[in-house]
């Protein structure tokens, strides 16, 4: 039971504040509106320099507000995740309440940063400290000779508790602010110099959000990312999303989406300090660990311009070296360095076997056509509408939704990435789910301002709602963005219209946007097919 006690106070439609008080008599209160993504903090410093209890109040705030705007079951799940939220910002200002003077420099394992952290004067059998840099509870890590800190859970300390180091959550608190001299070398700043003394569990970093999120088991939430994490599961998206950090929401570990929010859907959104810093070297440690067909490969060595990064989808992710690419590639960029990403063999594979992707195109399109016309008499039930394995009712398990899922972390990993190399400017080229990840890719590094620019973006058949909010990517890109769509697109026609309960593909029939620098370009007389963009067009 904590002492400290925090309380919810609708304004208006989408106004909110909480106010939290604890048991010396500190108060502190965030108040905003539900689709603004910033808020106002007011009250005690002492409380307010603490960002994760910060983060998690106003996360209680944005979970209430939504739960009290929704119905049913998913009311119910925000107001779990809402008394998550309390609870957790509670227990953070009952140990701000007791904080003492005694403090000493050691790295984080909640931010991965090197602070201060000051002692909690309290009858703890293990000393408790909190960092001044992100407010996280530690305790000094259990490895013998370790200088730093563990994230330390509430209540009695029953088991071992080791550094971010000693757990593989990072490879080196030295390298998260590395750089990189090529970006298909990203491994050497990837690699262990410690010995995994946990034996708890290989979470990765979602280990750190998930275990005091779901268990008590740690400290839910690095800086920034309990507010992302309240923030999105109140349904924000794009630019009010990135702003917030890492967000890590979804099912289950990062493997299949993160934290159990938003109803299985993962949304992965890198933003200032987090991307090519701290935090990303941490889930882009996670991701990698999880996705082993992740790689970058170097296709080819340019003399200037930006760096082309090219990412395949569905149908083309299983052709090595240049694929499709070569001639669409070089002659649009003649002299630059071309870089391919592989990602997600695993989910694509998967996705390909539910639909019969080794059979012809023919037999794909009455594939596609079948499963799309069986999936109308179970859509009005509103589930996963294709057959066989596509008709589940946990969506997490959805070859369609984990492919997506990894589509969405793919492009902020390759974000966080190219953050680290000395790059000037880049282009991505995606097709179908790799369009998706370079959407991702583009829009997260258009929120820090030191990454490399994003000099043009082309998509090929973009797996993307045509009605989504487009102008994070447009604020993104300094020069112009092509959409190139094909009516003729049977796997966008058919498959992503059942799967995304009647949404319509940017691929398909272009975005529908009136912003100026995103071009859509409609290929349908020369593309006839899923698998053909790369064949058939040139890129403008």
């Amino acid at each position: 039971m904590t002492k400290s006690q925090a309380e919810f106070q609708p304004i208006g439609n989408a106004g909110m504040s909480a106010t939290l008080r604890t048991d010396r008599g500190w108060t502190i209160t965030v108040r905003g509106r539900i689709d603004d993504p910033k808020h106002e903090i007011m009250g005690s410093d002492r409380l307010a320099d603490n960002r994760v209890l910060v983060t998690n109040l106003w996360a209680y705030a944005c979970q209430e507000k939504a739960g009290r705007r929704s119905r049913g079951a998913q009311r119910s799940e925000y107001a779990k995740q809402a008394e998550l939220h309390r609870r957790l910002a509670c227990e953070i200002a009952d140990l701000v309440d007791k904080q003492g003077s005694q403090e000493k420099v050691a790295w984080c394992s909640a931010c991965f940063e090197q602070h201060g952290h000051r002692k909690v004067e309290a009858a703890f059998a293990v000393p408790t400290y909190l960092c001044a840099g992100c407010g996280a509870a530690t305790l000094s890590c259990a490895a013998p000779r370790c200088g730093a800190m563990a994230t330390r859970g509430f209540g009695t300390i029953r088991i071992p508790r080791y550094c971010a180091e000693h757990r593989h959550v990072i490879p080196s608190f030295e390298l998260a602010h590395a750089k990189i001299e090529d970006l298909s070398n990203f491994a050497e700043i990837l690699h262990y110099d410690k010995a995994n003394l946990s034996r708890l569990s290989k979470l990765g970093i979602s280990g750190v959000l998930a275990a005091g999120a779901m268990t008590g088991v740690g400290l839910v939430a690095a800086p920034l990312v309990g507010g992302a994490i309240g923030t999105l599961a109140g349904g924000y998206t794009g630019a009010a999303a990135t702003s917030y950090g890492l967000a890590l929401v979804g099912g289950g570990s990062i493997a299949s989406g993160g934290l159990g929010m938003a109803g299985g859907t993962a949304i992965i959104a890198a933003a200032g300090g987090a991307l090519g810093g701290a935090l990303g070297y941490g889930v882009t440690n996670a991701y990698i660990s999880q996705d082993d067909s992740f790689r970058i490969d170097t296709l080819k060595k340019g003399a200037s311009g930006p760096a082309v990064i090219v990412c395949s989808g569905f149908l083309t992710e299983d052709k090595d070296g240049w694929g499709d690419w070569e001639r669409l590639v070089t002659q649009r960029y003649p002299d630059s360095t071309v870089y391919r990403v592989h990602w997600g063999s695993h989910e694509l594979a998967a996705l390909g076997r539910v639909l019969g992707s080794g059979a012809g195109k023919a037999q794909l399109g009455m594939a596609i056509k079948g499963a799309a016309l069986k999936a109308s008499k179970t859509a009005a039930k509103r589930v996963s509408p294709l057959t066989g394995a596509l008709i589940v009712l946990d969506l997490v398990k959805n070859p369609w939704h984990t492919a997506r899922t990894r589509a969405n972390k793919t492009g902020a990993i390759v974000a966080d990435l190219v953050a680290r190399t000395e790059l000037d400017e880049v282009v991505l080229v995606g097709h179908s789910l790799g369009a998706r990840a370079m959407v991702c890719a583009a829009e997260s590094l258009g929120t820090k301002p030191s990454a490399p620019k994003v000099r043009e973006v082309h998509l090929l058949g973009v797996a993307n709602n045509a009605k989504r909010d487009w102008s994070a990517l447009q604020t993104a890109v300094v020069g112009k963005v092509y959409n190139y769509h094909s009516r003729n697109d049977k796997v966008l026609k058919f498959l992503y219209a059942t799967v995304e309960a009647g949404q319509v593909a940017a691929g398909l029939n272009g975005m529908k946007t009136s912003l100026p620098r995103l071009i859509n370009v409609d290929v349908t007389s020369k593309v006839d097919g899923h698998s053909r963009y790369c064949k058939d067009l040139d890129l403008k």
